[in-house]
């Protein structure tokens, strides 16, 4: 049972709702304050790059000691920059998976204390909702909508009816576009995190190395990109055998338009199908230049509606947890204090259940 009575998550509209947000699923430690599911009074993200560089790419038992060692601060400081006092706060929303069993549980149970302390509901939340509602903070989301998920570990088109329910229509069956862009890095001698220096260096280029496109069965949402992945580093060792420079920049650049080319064709496509009122580009890869200027063009060119968020909501952060947990708060929706993280949590089962 939530230590929350029906009361205390009761909607009363017209009334402002506050939710103090919390982020640890990977890499990055987050508390955010969101009004109403969109103001941002606060949003307060340590990150931990530096540290994980030393082993080029995030070790879970440092992330996780790392979250120990910041999340009480970030929580004192949120709390006392939004100008908030502790009981004005309406509820405490957390990321519940999916992400690092290790570093989810020590938001989940500082969030599990915050929430008990104060006496308020708990809000469970799904990473990858809070990546697609990091687009509400900056507009409304028009329903039907196709969302484009493109993050570290996830590559997904997901279909919303209405407000808080999912759909996955397709998804990566090996490596997901954040992975492959960090392993393709690796690759070329890039440093971690090595997604910003091939998109620095494919932009950089002239030229692109061609690579194939795996669009995979006809009429098929899904993506792989394994096969493109081994192509590079084919070429990379060709290049080295040979005694030859490896044409880093023209690798780069191929291996960037035929990821890019195929996310957004399936996209676009999925929109049409579906006959969706908006796109949302949604995840941290969708801080990618290329993909951002593609799909872009490709939408305006359509007369596609496209919702991108800023950068600064694009990676990790306890904003758009906040954002997408309200959805769940206005339609009464909260958890219980047994929530624990959950590594392979579904999208589609967080989708809402009650019509606000």
């Amino acid at each position: 049972m939530n230590n929350a009575s029906n009361e205390q998550v009761q909607h009363v509209p017209g009334k402002d709702v506050h939710i103090l947000a919390v982020e640890t699923s990977c890499d990055e430690t987050s508390v955010a304050i969101v009004k109403n599911g969109r103001e941002v009074l606060v949003n307060l993200v340590a990150s931990q790059i530096e540290t994980h560089k030393a082993f080029g790419g995030v070790v879970p038992e440092v992330a996780s000691r790392q979250h120990v060692e910041c999340i009480t601060l970030l929580l004192e400081q949120a709390i006392a920059e939004s100008g908030l006092q502790p009981d004005e706060l309406d509820a405490i929303a957390v990321t519940e998976g999916p992400g690092l069993v290790g570093a989810l549980l020590v938001g989940i149970m500082a969030a599990k204390a915050l929430a008990f302390a104060l006496d308020k509901p708990l809000i469970g939340t799904h990473h990858i909702a809070g990546h697609i509602y990091a687009n509400r903070l900056i507009e409304d989301v028009q329903y039907p909508a196709i969302a484009l998920v493109v993050s570290g570990g996830h590559t997904e088109i997901v279909r919303m009816e209405s407000e808080g329910r999912f759909e996955v229509m397709g998804q990566t069956r090996d490596d997901a576009v954040g992975e492959a862009y960090d392993k393709v890095a690796r690759a070329l001698g890039f440093p971690y995190p090595g997604g910003p220096h091939v998109d620095k260096a494919a932009q950089a280029s002239e030229s692109a190395v061609p690579l194939p496109r795996v669009w995979l069965e006809e009429g098929s949402y899904d993506f792989s990109l394994s096969g493109l992945k081994s192509a590079v580093l084919n070429l990379v060792n060709q290049s080295r055998m040979k005694g030859e420079e490896v044409d880093k920049g023209g690798i780069a650049r191929g291996f960037q338009e035929s990821v890019v080319e195929v996310l957004v064709a399936k996209a676009i496509r999925a929109v049409h199908e579906f006959g969706a009122k908006q796109l949302l580009l949604c995840g941290g890869v969708a801080a990618n230049g290329g993909l951002r200027s593609t799909l872009t063009a490709r939408c305006e060119a359509e007369n596609i509606p496209l919702l991108i968020p800023p950068m600064k909501y694009c990676t990790d952060n306890a904003a758009m947890i906040g954002a997408a947990a309200y959805i769940k708060w206005i339609r009464g929706e909260v958890s219980d204090l047994y929530i624990k993280g959950e590594p392979g949590m579904s999208l589609e089962g967080w989708s809402v259940e009650a019509t606000p």
